[in-house]
């Protein structure tokens, strides 16, 4: 994992503890489903890629699932817009338990056009309501991504909720297979 561009290793994981300073932050938290079907589906997408892939985003990696070490390149955008992001996954979780919790953590590599990483976690509460959280510090790497400014910490707002909404879409369907 010597090729990420960024030392704080791992800080978005935790979502108690503050984020690295010299970063833009991002925390978006929102409701995506209950119950067991909606936790199991929009966890099973989020560690298969499925949930980027959802919100319009096209992703290669090296596995199918999200785990330690998986190098990943996204790319988002039209045409010669295109914007390639290569990313290496530095955490995943896939915990049972009293509070299921489900995601991973990827950070940038070399060539990104930014600098950080980005945390993804669906989890279930006790009351069954299944919560999805993106915790993420960056800041613009590239003149073009400098140039944007206030847009880029947007466009990752904005990427944030789409993938949101994936996920309730995705847990709705699964509360109807399961009934």
């Amino acid at each position: 994992m010597d090729d990420l561009s960024y030392p704080e290793v791992g800080a978005s994981f935790d979502f108690d503890a503050p984020l690295p300073a010299g970063y833009h932050h991002l925390r978006h938290r929102a409701l995506v489903g209950h119950g067991r079907a909606a936790l199991d589906a929009t966890g099973a997408a989020v560690l298969g890629w499925r949930m980027h892939r959802a919100a319009g985003v096209r992703i290669t990696a090296e596995a199918e699932r999200a785990a330690p070490g998986v190098a990943v390149r996204c790319a988002i955008g039209l045409g010669p817009l295109r914007a390639a992001a290569p990313c290496r996954v530095v955490r995943s979780t896939d915990d049972g338990g009293d509070r299921d919790r489900h995601g991973f953590t990827y950070g940038t590599r070399r060539g990104h056009l930014a600098v950080g990483e980005e945390t993804f976690v669906v989890e279930m509460g006790p009351d069954g309501a299944v919560w999805f959280t993106v915790n993420a510090f960056s800041r613009p790497q590239r003149w073009y991504a400098r140039l944007a400014g206030p847009l880029f910490p947007l466009g990752q707002q904005l990427f944030a909720r789409r993938c949101a909404r994936a996920l309730t879409r995705i847990a709705s369907r699964a509360a109807r297979t399961a009934r």
